[in-house]
This record gives C-alpha cells, structure tokens and sequence, in this order.
C-alpha cells in the first residue's frame, strides 16, 4: 500500500528552528500536511481536535518530554506512529524509547536522507 503524502503529521519540538528543519525535510519528502507543536503537553492538546498518522518528536523539552509524551500515548492505547528525534545517541535511551514504544529514533544532526530513511521503515516504501 502506497504511503499518503497527504498524512496528518505531528512535529513536536521546543526549539523553533528546529520545527522549521524538520518542516523543510518534510517538504522536500513531499509531506505537506505538517502541524506544530512546542512541547508533549501542546501536542496532546492538538491531537484531542486533529486525528494525526504519524509523529515526530524531540525527546528533551519542557514542561512535557517527547518520552513522557510517548508514554502518555501509547498508555492510552494509542498506536500512531512515532519517530524519536534526539541530540542523544546513549543506548539507554533508545533503550527507554524502544520500551516506551516509539517506531524509531533519529539522532541530530540529520539530513532528508535519513529522515526518508526512518520513515520508510514505519510507515513503508514511498
């Protein structure tokens, strides 16, 4: 089944550059259906009005973590797609995020590539 780059997709980050990057790769990927939100408690609140098909998020943000966040969803019973992106490559992190859930990780910096990469292996080839 094809990949439909008309997806509802969740970017999660507190720094606003960083939203951008990943906007832009999103674009470039031909992903144009991209909402924002600053930090994990933002982000629940935008998915209680939006049903989305996949997330990104940070892990390190204040007040709400991307693995709180991720805990949060899957604890509801929540299956959405969720891609990790951190600064951190520790192995107890992916570790933690693999047992909290996510469908993969990014390690920063990162490039369209790999962002293609992460996405074709939880949401299939496009």
């Amino acid at each position: 089944m094809a990949v439909d780059k008309n997806m509802s997709i969740l970017i999660v980050d507190d720094y606003k550059t960083m939203l951008r990057i990943i906007r832009n790769l999103l674009k470039q990927l031909g992903f144009d259906n991209v909402d924002e939100a600053l930090d994990g408690t933002q982000a629940l609140d935008k998915m209680k009005d939006k049903e989305y098909d996949l997330i990104i998020s940070d892990w390190n943000m204040e007040p709400m973590t991307g693995i709180e966040l991720l805990k949060t969803i899957r604890g509801s019973g929540n299956k959405i797609p969720f891609i990790m992106i951190t600064a951190e490559s520790k192995t107890e992190n992916v570790l933690a995020a693999r047992q909290a859930g996510v469908n993969n990780y990014i390690v920063k910096p990162f490039n369209a590539d790999t962002l293609k990469t992460k996405l074709t292996s939880v949401l299939g080839e496009f």
